[in-house]
């Protein structure tokens, strides 16, 4: 169960960096254009190894459900 508490709260953590990188964005377009987008792709990232995280965590929990039924 760990394992989704903590994919849980890394997709809460890469959401909160994409929003808050396309806010600053938002209030000075220009400022750090570059830093911003590399920011927000890698929070992207960070969101979708979070995301394989739980669906392997999920099949692993399933297969264990399987192997006890």
């Amino acid at each position: 169960m760990q394992a989704f508490a903590i994919a849980t709260a890394g997709i809460a953590a890469a959401t909160e960096r994409f929003a808050a990188s396309a806010a600053r964005t938002a209030r000075d377009p220009l400022a750090d254009l570059a830093g911003e987008t590399v920011e927000r792709m890698t929070a992207g990232t960070a969101f979708k190894a979070n995301v394989a995280v739980l669906k392997t965590a999920d099949d692993m929990y399933a297969s264990l459900l399987d192997i006890l039924a």
